[in-house]
């Protein structure tokens, strides 16, 4: 018999929507943050029973004087299974779409959080399906102004204070894990968020939350 409160290992549980936030931006550089991303979804895995696992964050950063971090290249190799079982992806190929697009099953039925719940989406008060990624539909850093497409590679909190009608001056590559919104529906890169701090991404329908993934 197993001891109590031991932790029991979830051996399914490999892809999932965090549950809550890691407000740590602007306190650490882009290395510390996406380490305390990953030790965020470390922690989360573990209360959830699949803590015998490495837990990486699926977040990319833009290249401003350092090599770009692409998030597939930071999840392992699959399969994926979320936290009831289910298959959601057998590789990084078809996770991406790399040769036949949509061979995963990321939606609001199967993108659930850790500890196996349906996680917001539109129409849902407060709708949450933005997630954050700072990546392109294949899993890759965007070019451009990290300012733009990471909260300055996850570093940044601030507002938007771009005229009505521009491009945000802060904002980060957001996909909607239900699919549904808008004109893309991409699970990893559907638009650009109307800022970086709590307030602003809970404007355009999100709340700080990012994809975890098991890499072993």
């Amino acid at each position: 018999m197993e001891c109590e409160g031991k932790e029991q290992p979830n051996n399914n549980l490999n892809l999932w929507v965090s549950s809550s936030p890691a407000w740590v931006w602007g306190m650490e550089p882009i290395s510390g943050w996406l380490a305390g991303a990953d030790r965020h979804c470390q922690a989360l895995a573990q209360a959830a029973g699949a803590g015998n696992r490495t837990w990486r964050a699926y977040l990319s950063t833009t290249a401003s004087g350092d090599q770009p971090v692409n998030a597939r290249d930071r999840i392992g190799n699959g399969p994926w299974y979320n936290a009831k079982g289910a298959p959601i992806a057998q590789n990084v190929a078809d996770l991406h779409g790399d040769v036949q697009r949509d061979r995963n099953s990321i939606n609001k039925e199967f993108a659930l959080n850790e500890k196996g719940q349906t996680v917001n989406g539109r129409g849902d008060q407060p709708n949450q399906h933005d997630i954050l990624t700072g990546s392109d539909s294949h899993g890759r850093a965007l070019p451009g102004d990290p300012a733009r497409t990471t909260c300055s590679n996850w570093t940044s909190s601030a507002a938007n204070t771009a005229p009505q009608g521009q491009p945000p001056s802060a904002s980060a590559m957001v996909g909607h894990h239900d699919r549904a919104g808008g004109g893309n529906s991409s699970w990893n890169s559907a638009h650009v968020s109307r800022g970086c701090g709590q307030e602003s991404l809970a404007a355009s329908g999100g709340a700080g939350l990012f994809y975890c993934f098991a890499v072993n």
